[in-house]
């Protein structure tokens, strides 16, 4: 069991996991997010990145993106890692641990939750109709060199896995990034919309995720919308 995160209702934790349905450790790391998003909802932001390089042995994950193989290299050269791997779990932009390590992931939840970050994001006017999503944002805090992601995350979605790592084996996915679209925060105030993919069915849940973020990718600020 993690520990309690000393912290406000408010956001302080940013979890973004790099996985796969064909990677054969990514399922425990997946369940980890889940349970912490489950057991922190208002303190702790999941995103769950699918990437695509473990199509080569034989299963082209529906969730998969080289938009988001993308994002997580660009993370590791941050990082000065090497290369990517999964599951990866990053966390508020800054740092990295594998993904299912419990242990290690409850310490720097508590280490993260004493901290405030530097943004406060506010949604209004969230309005989903049919195949987008409209909504109005502001940002407090200061909006130098900053940028505003909205992300589309599909809550949960179950997937028979027919091929490599855990083929024939029956995945549960949450917090699944299905859209994502970044804004120059040039004003404290504007609107937007998104496109809903087609993956996304009419009776899928989906929750729209709002960060900022710095030009070093550290993530500044964030909230949440059920839709």
């Amino acid at each position: 069991m993690l520990e309690k995160i000393e912290s406000s209702e408010d956001v302080k934790v940013v979890l973004e996991l790099f996985t796969s349905q064909g990677c054969s450790s990514c399922p425990p790391a997946d369940k980890l997010l889940a349970q912490v998003q489950e057991q922190y909802p208002n303190e702790v932001l999941a995103l769950s990145y699918h990437v695509d390089y473990w199509d080569y042995i034989g299963w082209k994950a529906p969730f998969g993106s080289s938009a988001y193989t993308k994002k997580q290299r660009a993370y590791n050269r941050k990082f000065r890692e090497n290369s990517n791997y999964t599951p990866q779990l990053v966390i508020n932009g800054k740092e990295h641990l594998v993904g299912s390590n419990s242990r290690v992931l409850a310490q720097k939840l508590n280490e993260y939750g004493k901290r405030s970050l530097e943004n406060k994001v506010t949604l209004s006017a969230v309005k989903k109709t049919a195949g987008k999503v409209d909504f109005m944002y502001a940002v407090a805090g200061d909006l130098n060199e900053k940028l505003l992601r909205a992300v589309l995350v599909l809550d949960e979605k179950t997937t028979w896995v027919q091929r490599g790592e855990n083929r024939n084996r029956e995945l549960q996915n949450s917090h699944v990034v299905v859209a994502e679209k970044y804004l120059d925060l040039t004003e404290s105030k504007g609107n937007l919309s998104m496109t809903i993919p087609a993956l996304v069915s009419k009776n899928d849940a989906v929750s729209l995720i709002v960060l900022t973020e710095n030009e070093a990718l550290d993530i500044t600020g964030g909230t949440q919308a059920k839709l």
